[in-house]
């Protein structure tokens, strides 16, 4: 059984934007609202296939809230989804509308959107969907943890772990609506989904209709209460005294403009004439014809509302106009009676019908999403969900079937099949068929973690003109959400290098097939980045560089290091931070995780740290399919630092917050702990720390060891917890040990023994007449410290201390080593 396209929709009034899902074929698992009344409207559009997913009430309550988790369990049981696809919000806005003059405190009412985070962080959807005001990211709300913050900030630090987000502060007009209305949208795809991003899912541009074009078939309405054909296409009553003060009016007047002073809305007190207040400047005004609508706002019934009055009728828009404004479709029902059942009814019944329900109706458009905005919202997801990535064997297939290991034949395919493929599968194939051809790691940067680099990228807002580098641009993955990002840029300079031709032809190829926007302009850079005689400086530097290092080549070695303040390593990524910085005033790169914790980086850290490092991502593994190589991303800006605030976002604990620079970057330990937190230092004040040298053989290899001889060869699965173990088939010995490293510490006492790639840390001292191989770290004192006792190894062996380790190591899968760094956070008891 095919499994359906669900979601969850909470605050969803009349059911409006949502019945955007249901025309895409979506199936509501539950609809939560406040108002019975409006909730029954979306009972008339069938929104949800089983009655009992209509929840009314409070979703504040835990009565509300368990009726939709009880409803959602009953999909997964019945349906066999493990989540839906989509949780929508859009909770009331009163706190935030600059439309609404009335505000007072509406904070604890603005956290309804707190309720909104909450059950997305439990219910986890693949995808959620926020809408409100224009003010909403930047109005405060009580957050979870009882702290008054923006909004925005609430959702980035609840749901920034699971999520990548964007929020858009957008026109509906632009988006598949006919009624200008700026909003909010927020937008979020869970990590877990590979190459799908914000941008994919959020609506696409759509050109709005006119007045004229969208309502200009309907019939003029020129008598009070006149109903046409149609019930929804009516002339509301209002009071006869208020007609003089509209009906002169050209497009876009206010009654407020008239020159007659009898003409300007106004009110009878005590015999004198007081003129009423126009507070927003749009009340009792005239629309235009060749405009597209209007915001609808909730009191559409009234002359005294924001541009209520029809461009030629001397009325409010009707029903039928302001659904048409919304992109609403004429399927969609008011009633438990059909439409063209109402539209038979004598002219009594449709005014008692219009008397009952109209109100209703005009305030559910008012808060309305338009039905066209979230419709093309819903055709994104679907689309996005069809897009499978192809797997390696298909590419290798597609490599060996169209000699895809020279470049003219992977220029040939993208002319020859760019419509057949998705452009994420294009930059897969073009960037393995490439890695192959060049011999190098296939490091293909998905397009979900390239917009986590993204993201956080400054929005520049006060530049008009900017310009960005990418260093090692390979096929351009990152170019497509870069477009994205600075989409509203007047100019956008983009010079994109790398030190192979053929990767820039592939780029130029890909890129003649995809619209590159007109606020671009792209300037190709055939060179050796490090090398290159740059004197321009960039507002952006981003990108994924090479890793690897340069070990044959000393001439150019030398030329790399002639700049860079960190000489101790030969890693060509250090390389290119160190420049980046120089060129960039913001630097975001995709670089490994060893940057974190090896002393061969401890100068890069040092650099890093002297400027303004603003974010850390920790992927872990989770950044290159199929490549056992862990991966972060930082953002730094390269001024000196004005806060002691950094981002640490986490792929590894699905994290996302804010950390002191002085805590995780502290002088006390060796290098930065970017998960340090309250149990480690618990830990830490348990014990002396920094007292070991480490020291492991790496000469010793099976080449040189036996099943039998004179010396036993530990290796990490002898160590146990204070003992040895014998292990049949796996125990090595040798007969000479004069030329090996390691022979310094035969038969010396009180050397420790430490597995050096395990998360499982233990010990046991060195016995006598052994060795050990390079997969034992060895420890001896330094310091002068107390001889180490087997309690101190005992603590190793501790659930307490593994979670300490593991903190202490960054939670690092790969970068295991027991080094002259790492071997720091191995201290003893300072209390036996």
């Amino acid at each position: 059984m095919k499994k359906p396209l669900t979601y969850i929709s909470l605050f969803s009034s009349a059911g409006v934007g949502c019945y955007g899902f249901k025309l895409n074929g979506f199936e509501c698992i539950a609809t939560n609202e406040l108002l019975t009344k409006r909730l029954k409207i979306q009972a008339f559009n069938n929104k949800c296939k089983y009655e009992s997913g209509y929840i009314d009430g409070d979703i504040t309550k835990q009565e509300v809230k368990q009726k939709l988790l009880n409803e959602l369990k009953f999909w997964q049981e019945k349906h066999k989804i493990k989540t839906p696809d989509v949780l929508i919000a859009t909770p009331p806005c009163q706190g935030m509308s600059v439309a609404n003059h009335k505000k007072n405190d509406e904070i604890s009412r603005n956290s309804l959107v707190v309720e909104s985070i909450k059950l997305t962080n439990k219910i986890l959807p693949k995808y959620f969907v926020f809408e409100n005001v224009r003010a909403f990211l930047n109005t405060t709300c009580t957050d979870i943890d009882g702290v008054v913050k923006p909004i925005k900030q609430a959702i980035k630090y609840n749901l920034g772990g699971n999520y990548n987000i964007l929020y858009k502060i957008i026109n509906f007009k632009e988006y598949g609506s006919n009624s200008s209305r700026t909003r909010t949208l927020v937008i979020g795809v869970r990590k877990d989904i590979p190459n799908i991003t914000p941008y994919d899912i959020f609506p696409k541009k759509q050109k709005s209709k006119t007045l004229r074009q969208l309502i200009g078939d309907l019939p003029s309405l020129t008598e009070m209460g006149e109903i046409s054909n149609d019930i929804f296409h009516s002339y509301r009553e209002f009071d006869q005294r208020m007609l003089p003060w509209i009906e002169n009016l050209e497009e876009g007047q206010s009654a407020f403009d008239n020159s007659e002073p009898e003409r300007i809305p106004h009110r009878i007190i005590n015999g004198e004439v007081v003129y009423n207040k126009s507070k927003n400047g749009d009340k009792y005004a005239r629309w235009y014809w060749d405009k597209e609508g209007p915001c609808v706002h909730t009191r559409n019934d009234i002359l005294a509302s924001q541009n209520t009055v029809h461009p030629s009728d001397n009325r409010v828009f009707s029903i039928r106009e302001l659904m048409r404004m919304l992109s609403i479709p004429e399927s969609f029902e008011w009633s438990h009676i059909k439409t063209d059942k109402l539209n038979e009814f004598t002219e009594l019944e449709k005014k008692a019908f219009l008397k009952k329900e109209e109100l209703n109706i005009r305030h559910c458009l008012g808060e309305a999403v338009p039905t066209g905005v979230f419709k093309n919202i819903a055709s994104n997801i679907k689309k996005a969900n069809k897009n499978e990535s192809l797997s390696l064997s298909q590419i290798k297939s597609l490599e060996e079937e169209f000699k895809l290991n020279e470049t003219d034949n992977i220029v040939s395919f993208i002319n020859t099949n760019f419509k057949n493929y998705s452009l994420d599968n294009i930059f897969l194939i073009a960037e393995h068929s490439n890695s192959e051809r060049l011999k190098t790691s296939a490091y293909f940067t998905r397009k979900d973690i390239a917009y986590s680099v993204i993201k956080d990228l400054p929005e520049l807002k006060k530049k008009k003109k900017i310009r960005i580098l990418e260093p090692s641009v390979g096929v351009g993955n990152f170019i497509p959400l870069l477009f994205e990002k600075y989409e509203n840029k007047d100019e956008v300079i983009l010079d994109v290098c790398d030190i192979d031709n053929n990767s820039l032809q592939i780029l130029k190829t890909i890129l003649s097939k995809i619209k590159v926007p007109k606020n671009f302009k792209i300037n190709f850079k055939h060179t050796d980045f490090l090398l290159w005689n740059c004197k321009t400086k960039y507002d952006i530097v981003v990108g994924n560089p090479p890793y690897g290092k340069v070990t044959k080549n000393k001439e150019l070695l030398g030329l790399y290091k002639f700049k860079a303040q960190n000489s101790d390593t030969n890693n060509i990524f250090s390389f290119f931070i160190e420049k980046s910085l120089r060129l960039g005033n913001h630097v975001s790169l995709i670089v490994p995780k060893s940057l974190l914790n090896a002393p061969e980086f401890n100068k890069t850290r040092d650099v890093l740290k002297s400027c303004d490092l603003k974010k850390i991502c920790d992927y872990g593994e989770k950044a290159f399919k199929g490549v056992k190589i862990e991966t972060v991303s930082f953002l730094c800006s390269s001024s000196v630092s004005t806060s002691d605030k950094v981002i640490i976002e986490s792929y590894i604990k699905n994290s996302y917050k804010k950390e002191s620079k002085g805590y995780i970057f502290s002088d006390k330990f060796p290098y930065w702990l970017i998960y340090r937190d309250a149990s480690f230092d618990n830990v830490v004040s348990k014990m002396k720390l920094d007292i070991f040298n480490s020291f492991r053989d790496r000469q010793i290899t099976k080449s040189i060891t036996q099943n039998k001889g004179k010396v036993r060869v530990l290796k990490s699965r002898n160590i146990g917890n204070n003992e040895v173990k014998e292990i049949d088939g796996y125990d090595c010995y040798v007969d000479e040990i004069e030329e090996l490293a390691v022979s310094k510490f035969y038969n010396e006492s009180d050397v420790v023994m430490v597995p050096n790639l395990t998360y499982y840390p233990r010990a046991s001292f060195l016995p006598k007449n052994t060795i050990t191989d390079g997969s034992v770290a060895l420890l001896t004192l330094k310091n002068g410290s107390r001889l180490p006792t087997e309690q101190d190894l005992e603590f190793y062996s501790t659930e307490e201390f593994e979670n300490y380790y593991r903190v202490a190591r960054n939670y690092g899968t790969r970068s295991l080593n027991i080094d002259n760094n790492s071997v720091f956070f191995f201290g003893l008891l300072k209390e036996i």
